[in-house]
């Protein structure tokens, strides 16, 4: 998530913090008869549960058809029999560029062929508009690829269009294919950046692929690209190979994913997966230190379970770092349902993908114990719009639980935005916008 709050000109800064900065600036309102300011409303947190690690399950944390709604995104030929845009790890931001607002959308994305999309995928689509409410258009990507499908920015299809100097598609992104799963090789993920006037996607090669992790593409003209590979990504991905990873990934080849971009001022920070982070180089090619990365200083629940989507954005002062948790539902010693970010286990089934959030003075840290900020809205980003309100995206997780049922799963994989509200400066908290004052 960008923040350029901090002296860029208002023609090249993101609105997302931003803007979102800004809130908490604005002029105090006043009273009418006296003209003395007031103190401004803001609800309040809820209280804590107890003992911490506990999921929060209130409706009023759900996005709902009074706080959101499903962008109504340009279909492509392979989504016209279901309707709407198939999509996972939905993401929406606003940048100001050339003094207007762009909205800009993507995520994970089907294959033309949905039965190939456990083990691969057919590239990164981008979305574009001026309002949040639409009309979303894809990309056009027409000047740049006549022959090739309207709004796909990349693919590793596209390793033909390597040159010497410059890598569109690195060799361990390529498509590949073995006797146990056939073709391979899946990119998931990507989030959209513009930063000191270039546009920038991060994403990640998935499981099946030859190497698993996050890269950075760099645009050589608009949002529509061209892009290339940045030059840490033409070998492997960001950081160091993990000791472990899927059994479907070859010892060595799984590295840190999900990854997520934060600026601020004229600098970027890589944020990973696996709660770890890095300063991009001035030159936005490779991140130091490319190993032995440091991590953010956090309140791990008791015990940690597995989170996934690591994501930086700034509000105001405060820095507010989100993760993607899994809430459990179990029996408790006393018979009652236990909701719970419990790690995976025996008796323990998976019902909600919830965001959770912490809140910091430092981009590092150290951050205070996490809160439930949105059921069912994991993986997700936080963007201001150009009104300023704040929104988080959501995308109803399909592989498992509540949106898993067969009668739910048509209203699942969806491009969703839902309002976020802010409980002011004294508690710092954002969550999903509440039917009514708390």
């Amino acid at each position: 998530m960008t923040s350029n709050e901090h002296g860029s000109p208002v023609g090249r800064r993101s609105v997302l913090t931003g803007l979102a900065g800004a809130v908490g600036a604005a002029a105090l309102p006043s009273d009418a008869a006296t003209g003395t300011p007031t103190k401004p409303r803001h609800p309040t947190p809820w209280p804590e549960l107890e003992p911490y690690g506990l999921a929060d399950i209130r409706p009023d944390l759900w996005p709902r058809e009074d706080n959101s709604f499903i962008l109504p995104l340009e279909l492509r030929p392979r989504d016209e029999e279901l309707g709407r845009v198939w999509m996972r790890d939905t993401y929406v931001n606003c940048f100001v560029v050339d003094g207007r607002p762009l909205y800009v959308a993507t995520g994970t994305t089907r294959p033309a062929d949905p039965g190939g999309s456990s083990s691969w995928n057919d590239g990164l689509f981008v979305w574009v508009a001026s309002s949040l409410r639409g009309p979303w258009r894809l990309a056009d990507t027409t000047g740049i690829r006549p022959d090739a499908e309207k709004g796909k920015v990349w693919s590793p299809e596209f390793a033909g269009e390597n040159r010497p100097g410059r890598t569109v598609v690195a060799g361990w992104q390529e498509y590949w294919s073995d006797e146990e799963l056939g073709k391979r090789g899946n990119v998931w993920a990507p989030e959209l950046h513009y930063f000191r006037d270039t546009w920038y996607i991060v994403a990640c090669m998935g499981d099946p692929s030859r190497k698993v992790g996050s890269f950075l593409l760099v645009s050589e003209g608009g949002v529509e690209g061209p892009y290339r590979v940045a030059e840490g990504n033409l070998d492997k991905p960001f950081g160091d190979p993990l000791a472990s990873g899927p059994e479907i990934v070859a010892p060595g080849a799984y590295h840190h994913i999900d990854g997520s971009l934060y600026s601020e001022g004229g600098d970027a920070w890589l944020v990973l997966h696996n709660h770890v982070y890095a300063k991009f180089r001035d030159d936005m090619e490779d991140i130091v230190p490319t190993t032995g990365l440091p991590t953010f200083q956090q309140c791990p629940y008791p015990p940690e379970p597995y989170l996934e989507g690591s994501y930086v954005f700034k509000h105001g002062r405060k820095y507010y770092l989100l993760h993607a948790a899994w809430d459990r539902v179990s029996t408790a010693a006393d018979g009652a349902t236990r909701h719970a970010y419990d790690p995976a286990g025996p008796g323990r089934q998976q019902y909600h993908y919830n965001a959770v959030m912490a809140v910091s003075d430092h981009f590092e840290g150290p951050y205070s114990q996490r809160w439930t900020a949105g059921v069912g809205a994991g993986h997700n980003n936080i963007f201001a719009d150009a009104d300023r309100q704040l929104w988080a995206t959501f995308f109803r997780n399909p592989r498992f639980g509540y949106w898993a049922d067969p009668s739910r799963r048509d209203e699942a994989a969806v491009p969703g935005v839902v309002r976020m509200e802010w409980t002011g400066p004294a508690s710092n908290r954002i969550y999903v916008q509440r039917r009514r004052s708390q």
